[in-house]
């Protein structure tokens, strides 16, 4: 009797799944012959839609906790900077502008890189730099020099370029320098050219310009006395300008150099930005003025002149 029960279990068993099998077999034919998508696509598309429909809920939950337009929280910008330099910061006082020298050798203990960084001085003018005759640029040569290898390319007749290599220029080269252009090698700082080979170096100005280092008669790197610009260049000459915001960016040395010396350049810069005051200028001529080693914080400078 037990025997027979099994059996009779097995086949009703084997009815259903065959009956089963027969269903979904009919359904995919529906499907097919009404040219509907798979069973399997369509239950795809359903998942998805409800997968949307739980998203939105939770998007609305969110706005009621944080209404729509609401000003994101963001932290203060010092506490998004590292550990060492929200310690130097608290160096400088908030609101007090500090005489060049105290403001050099602050800028010195604020520094909170281990390498030998840089000393920067920002000064914001009060010109136009639309206006032509209020396009400050101009070159200088720093006392103590910038702290920077300067790699002195020339470009030049055969003749100047031997004058040029006694001089202390790294390249000094005719047409072969051309062919290096036409390849995009540049493994110099400083291009210095005659006026005579100017004209050669025209096609090479968006090479070159971009990169600041197309010669200029205002840099005194178009000149007929190489023998001079390259040792200028070489003992420390830095190029400054306006840039588009009336601001002048220079390096004045490293900090290795000292407080002595690099208030020695500072005091050199602020020289030569005095004599390019353009006469047609009203008003405030210097307006504010920071400095700032590489990666410190920033310390403003009392007004040295207007």
């Amino acid at each position: 009797m037990a025997e027979e029960e099994v059996k009779d279990l097995k086949n009703v068993e084997a009815t259903e799944v065959a009956e089963d099998t027969k269903t979904e077999a009919k359904e995919a034919e529906t499907f097919a012959k009404s040219g509907k998508k798979s069973k399997k696509h369509v239950e795809e598309v359903k998942a998805e839609e409800e997968r949307q429909a739980r998203k939105a809920e939770r998007k609305a939950e969110e706005a009621l906790v944080k209404p729509k337009g609401a000003t994101p929280v963001t932290r203060p910008k010092l506490e998004r900077r590292g550990k060492k330099y929200q310690e130097a910061a608290k160096l400088v006082e908030k609101g007090k502008t500090y005489t060049l020298k105290d403001a050099i050798e602050l800028a010195l203990k604020t520094n909170p890189t281990k390498f030998d960084a840089s000393v920067e001085i920002h000064t914001r003018l009060g010109v136009d730099p639309r206006q032509a005759d209020q396009n400050i640029r101009t070159t200088i040569v720093l006392p103590n020099g910038n702290g920077k290898e300067v790699r002195v390319a020339v470009f030049a007749p055969i003749d100047v370029c031997k004058t040029a290599k006694a001089a202390g220029a790294d390249i000094a080269e005719d047409e072969e320098f051309l062919k290096q252009l036409e390849k995009g090698t540049i493994n110099f700082d400083v291009l210095i050219s005659t006026p005579q080979y100017m004209p050669k170096l025209g096609k090479f100005a968006r090479l070159l310009g971009p990169k600041g280092l197309m010669p200029n008669p205002k840099a005194g790197t178009v000149t007929m006395d190489v023998e001079k610009a390259v040792k200028e260049s070489k003992a420390g000459k830095v190029e400054y300008r306006v840039d588009k915001q009336a601001i002048v960016h220079i390096g004045v040395g490293k900090t290795s150099f000292g407080a002595d010396k690099l208030l020695e350049n500072a005091n050199a810069f602020f020289d030569s930005l005095k004599a390019q005051k353009p006469a047609s200028l009203k008003g405030s001529y210097v307006k504010s003025v920071f400095i700032t080693t590489t990666m410190g914080p920033s310390i403003a400078v009392e007004n040295i002149y207007n």
